[in-house]
């Protein structure tokens, strides 16, 4: 816990703040309740006067609330619906004056945090139009610098999902001067777009900003010869069609030139020229195996007998080294074909069929496939390696947990181990986070618009339960660390170490909303008299409410408590907005889900404990 100030000096909150009294010893609240009733008797209109009682109470809550916003506590501030007088502030959609985001920080809120599910204040298809204004903007003013910075998150694993990279990338491909496309598509394409399905999102995306012109067709043309043939060969059985983009229509588009035999069979295959190439009893060659084996698992389906038809299968699978999108659906209900399909699948595809391998009846309690799973799941390393983002880790838990799909009907009964190893692997896929060594309080944002929304298009998680999940690591790397949560009050929510991911998620959702008051965090450090090195608020930005700017109150609790106290705001949607004060060295905003989070925090944080 936060240890206590010894200071007299104490900052009111206001009125309705139990325990807190003026300077001369009243109560604010009876002061606002004494003048608003004198007010009633003194001014009160005749017509109400003489009228009936719910018209006398209207009046009088009225005035009551106007007087309680006079008489405020004794925090002399600005409130929150107004400009502070010398800030070059803005007003948010909630209502607000804030400060607008630092441009590059709102490149990288957008690649990180995508726009998918929109925010509480606007619609997914405005909060996206409005990052692609901002980014035609960066780009016309700094487009090479633009598509070194989507580069870079991109192959770090900052983001959860490629797609707003993917989509700045064709933006400064479409957009940009000669050099910027030049750089998006010489440089850029091949690094962002890593798999043929990122290859086909691209596509999807490049009609909007410009034509197939030579440049375009050169770079995409580029992508398939430069890449090995083997290699070359899964990225097109597992990834055939996405985006109502097949590889096929890519390669009449670009007209790749095949270089050697291996090569050239492949494009035919990929063209629907290969003939009956693939059909015999074994592959052309080596490195086109994978693409026989594709071909040969159709086939197999109408002569395998149906007595022990599935393990024959599942021993194909597990021979050919199949992935998952080669196998014909009909044998994707069989346990025996998962379990092969298993013994070589991806870390991140198996998150994404925990589900469906529970649902078949594979991961049993102590089943030997559960086994398997468990043990790659606390593989700290594998994690590392398989540069699963947290996020994902998060939605596996969230989903698998639930027992039930999102969008469809299927359900399963969750195994409580993997569970618990889902919950454990989310602290480990943000890898050695370094604690800060000082006092934190962490403020989440649990008002109405943090309820809404998903954070990277991941179905139910809300910003709201994603703040209080990163918390959770805050508490678990942390020895003196605080959580309070806040929307226009105080809401409980304190998260004991080693408390499970999902109660955690599970306790944000059901918390009760409210309007939002940013100041709160350090409000409420001033009251309970708390030493505090840094504080980190998790928020939208959408702070409107309260009766002083969140900034501000940083700077009163500095004065009251003479710690040179640090703000880190955790920006939870793709907004322009932040309440950090860009002027003000001891501030800081980053983005939420960054998978840098909490070294950047930590970095930040220590300066201010020396």
């Amino acid at each position: 816990m936060l240890a206590a100030t010894t200071t007299d000096t104490q900052i009111r909150r206001g009125p309705e703040a139990e325990g807190y009294f003026g300077a001369d010893g009243s109560n604010p609240a009876t002061l606002a309740n004494r003048v608003a009733a004198v007010t009633s008797a003194v001014h009160l209109p005749a017509s109400i006067r003489s009228g009936h009682g719910s018209a006398i109470t209207r009046w009088e809550n009225t005035v009551m609330a106007f007087m309680k916003h006079i008489f405020h506590g004794r925090v002399a501030g600005t409130p929150q619906d107004q400009p502070q007088t010398g800030k070059e502030q803005v007003k948010n959609t909630g209502g607000g004056f804030v400060y607008a985001l630092d441009d590059w920080a709102r490149v990288d809120r957008f690649l990180i945090l995508g726009a998918e599910g929109g925010t509480f204040y606007v619609a997914e298809h405005k909060l996206v139009a409005e990052n692609a204004q901002h980014l035609r903007k960066m780009i016309r003013e700094h487009g090479v610098d633009v598509v070194r910075r989507i580069v870079a998150v991109s192959t770090s694993g900052r983001a959860p999902k490629q797609d707003p990279a993917i989509f700045a990338l064709a933006m400064c491909a479409g957009w940009g001067d000669a050099e910027t496309r030049h750089a998006a598509l010489a440089d850029g394409l091949c690094k962002v777009c890593r798999t043929a399905s990122h290859l086909l999102q691209f596509a999807s995306y490049i009609e909007q900003f410009r034509g197939w012109g030579r440049g375009l067709r050169r770079a995409i043309a580029a992508w398939y010869n430069d890449r090995a043939v083997d290699e070359l060969a899964y990225q097109i059985v597992k990834y055939q069609n996405r985006h109502d983009w097949a590889n096929r229509d890519l390669m009449r588009l670009a007209h790749p030139n095949a270089v050697g035999d291996d090569r050239q069979l492949l494009y035919k295959w990929i063209a629907g020229k290969a003939g009956d190439t693939f059909a015999g009893d074994a592959a052309p060659n080596e490195s086109l195996r994978l693409v026989w084996a594709f071909e040969r698992a159709k086939s197999m389906t109408a002569v395998l007998p149906e007595v022990g038809a599935a393990a024959q299968m599942a021993a194909f699978v597990a021979e050919q080294k199949l992935p998952r999108e080669a196998v014909p659906t009909e044998w994707l209900r069989e346990p025996a074909v998962w379990d092969a399909l298993l013994a070589d699948m991806p870390m991140t595809a198996m998150l994404r069929n925990l589900a469906t391998m529970t649902r078949v009846g594979l991961l049993t309690p102590h089943g030997a496939a559960t086994a398997i799973v468990l043990d790659r799941l606390r593989d700290g390393e594998r994690l590392r390696k398989a540069r699963v983002h947290p996020i994902a880790v998060l939605a596996a838990l969230v989903t698998y947990a639930g027992g039930r799909g999102v969008r469809g009907t299927n359900e399963w009964k969750p195994t409580a181990s993997i569970v618990a190893a889902l919950d454990a692997a989310f602290y480990a896929s943000f890898g050695n986070v370094q604690p800060l060594g000082g006092r934190l309080l962490i403020g989440l944002d649990v008002s109405g618009s943090m309820a809404m929304g998903c954070v990277a298009g991941v179905p139910n998680l809300t910003p709201r339960a994603a703040s209080c999940s990163l918390a959770a690591v805050h508490v678990a790397t942390e020895d003196r660390c605080d959580v309070m949560a806040f929307s226009h009050t105080f809401a409980p929510f304190a998260i004991d170490r080693g408390e499970k991911l999902e109660r955690v998620v599970e306790r944000a959702n059901s918390t009760p909303f409210g309007n939002t008051d940013c100041a709160l965090p350090m409000l409420y450090a001033i009251e309970k008299r708390l030493e505090v090195d840094t504080f980190v608020v998790y928020t939208d930005n959408e702070t409107w409410f309260g009766q002083i700017h969140p900034d501000e109150a940083l700077r009163r609790y500095r004065e009251q408590s003479g710690l040179a106290a640090k703000l880190v705001v955790v920006g939870m949607t793709s907004t322009g907005f932040t309440i950090a004060d860009p002027n003000d060295a001891g501030m800081l905003d980053i983005v939420g889900f960054d998978s840098a989070a909490p070294n950047l925090i930590a970095a930040f944080a220590r300066e201010a404990v020396g």
